[in-house]
């Protein structure tokens, strides 16, 4: 009965640490190999060490990039293309063979003075020539590459918020694994103070005992008690070197590297607000509703561009280059044309291409007006969340007074020989379950307001706010 009452004090059981495998943002680059000092670490180092390390937001970073890169690719089909080429070398023809055959050369004989060939002449020719050129070419207009260019740019865009929203998600998993690293080190805390009140009272018991004062259950039964206590410190403190690990593992620091948490477990009241004040900041401040804001425009431009295939195009191109033959001389080329592509019938497959895009576009407006719906969800649900764990840390707050108003009365009662220590321990684990009751309460508080800053699109900016720090 001792020994369960006593481990009512633990915390429940934690589950398996997550990976990045299943999830990005739960591993990172480390930056730094272990060292032998100790790191002190605070919260706001936790966030800016994640925000630089995590593997979540260097994954978003690289798709971003890539994006941007596209988006330069889709640039260059409205800039000139201007090539430069030379080349030089040695040439061996048969005239024969590009339908110079005797009949025609010998038409060509009456042209020299005698009506014949000079001497030595041979149908298989030679010649050293040497040729450069510049060339140009430039797209003046299309439809389908006008609107694939603002797709490209709606993309970039999108890339960017879907950025921002990985950043949100770096800040909410360090700030949840730096409070939980908090809450676990307050749950060993208290197991080491209670640890050591239980020692002091199978001190007292062994004394009380030896003196003829109690009988011998009494210090059975304080050695019980602290027994149970020691294994809860022990189940603890390996709970408190777990959190730790996840939260180095996040930010990019070695899982062997000694760190220190500076920060306390964060309390203060948030101002009231409805949930239309806090959904009107969500829809103007959350990137993943700003990102399908993005897509829509995405689809608009390539329906629109699927649509400009019918239109014609327009195109310039050209060059100039300088060629020289041996024994002939140097002589200037050039082209310059226009090209206007008129397509004709192709009506299948503009029709199927223009009903893909209009299918896809209606997807994404049918995403979008469910994710107005699901952040009113959120907003409410996270202020529902945020009201009833602030009364949760009220009423925790309370039972810890209370606990440790009776534990302290009982343990006045023992001390004057008016009860055993049967009572005293059942004081001490009602003051252990009030104490991770606490804990709990508050970690879960400091959880929902966080969640709250997430919903309302705010979190990297004023999670020091929403945190009270």
């Amino acid at each position: 009965m001792l020994v369960l009452a006593s481990m009512g004090a633990i915390a429940p059981a934690q589950a398996p640490n997550p990976t990045s495998a299943a999830n990005p943002f739960f591993g990172s680059v480390t930056a730094h190999p272990a060292s032998d000092e100790t790191l002190k670490l605070s919260l706001d180092d936790a966030v800016s060490m994640g925000l630089k390390n995590n593997l979540g937001l260097k994954e978003a970073e690289a798709g971003e990039k890539s994006l941007q890169g596209q988006k330069n690719e889709a640039i260059q089909e409205f800039l000139p293309t201007i090539t430069l080429t030379g080349d030089t070398g040695v040439y061996q023809h048969n005239l024969a063979a590009l339908g110079f055959g005797p009949g025609v050369i010998g038409e060509f004989s009456k042209l020299f003075p005698g009506g014949k060939l000079p001497a030595g002449f041979s149908e298989i020719t030679r010649d050293d020539l040497t040729d450069g050129q510049i060339q140009y070419r430039q797209m003046l207009f299309s439809s389908p590459v006008i609107a694939a260019f603002k797709a490209a740019g709606a993309a970039d865009r999108a890339a960017h918020f879907a950025k921002m929203t990985a950043r949100g998600e770096v800040v909410q998993q360090v700030a949840t694994a730096y409070l939980h690293a908090i809450a676990a080190a307050s749950e060993a805390d208290n197991a080491k103070a209670l640890e050591s009140a239980d020692q002091l009272l199978l001190s007292q018991a062994h004394a009380a005992h030896q003196a003829g004062t109690v009988a011998n259950l009494d210090e059975l039964r304080a050695r019980v008690q602290l027994q149970a206590q020691q294994q809860t410190l022990i189940a603890q403190q390996n709970a408190l070197e777990k959190d730790l690990i996840l939260l180095k593992r996040e930010i990019g620091i070695d899982p062997g590297q000694k760190i220190v948490l500076t920060d306390a477990a964060p309390y203060n009241e948030l101002a009231v607000e409805t949930p239309e004040e806090v959904r009107a900041v969500a829809y103007k401040n959350r990137q993943d509703y700003q990102n399908l804001e993005n897509q829509v425009d995405i689809f608009k431009a390539i329906h629109t561009a699927y649509r400009g295939q019918r239109l014609p195009s327009l195109s310039f191109s050209g060059y100039y280059g300088v060629s020289e033959v041996s024994g002939v001389g140097a002589h200037g080329n050039f082209l310059a044309q226009g090209t206007i592509s008129i397509p004709l019938f192709r009506e299948a497959s503009l029709r199927g291409d223009i009903e893909t895009a209009q299918a896809q576009l209606s997807a994404v407006n049918a995403q979008l007006a469910d994710l107005r719906s699901h952040i009113d969800l959120q907003v409410r649900s996270a202020l529902l969340d945020v009201d009833a764990t602030s009364k949760l840390v009220e009423v925790a707050r309370s039972n810890v007074d209370l606990a440790t108003r009776a534990l302290s009365d009982e343990t006045d009662r023992v001390n004057a020989g008016v009860d055993d220590n049967l009572p005293l321990v059942t004081a001490q684990a009602t003051l252990a379950a009030a104490q991770t009751n606490l804990v709990e309460s508050l970690f879960q508080y400091n959880l929902s307001k966080l969640a709250l800053a997430r919903a309302s699109g705010v979190l990297e900016q004023q999670y020091r706010v929403y945190l009270g720090r």
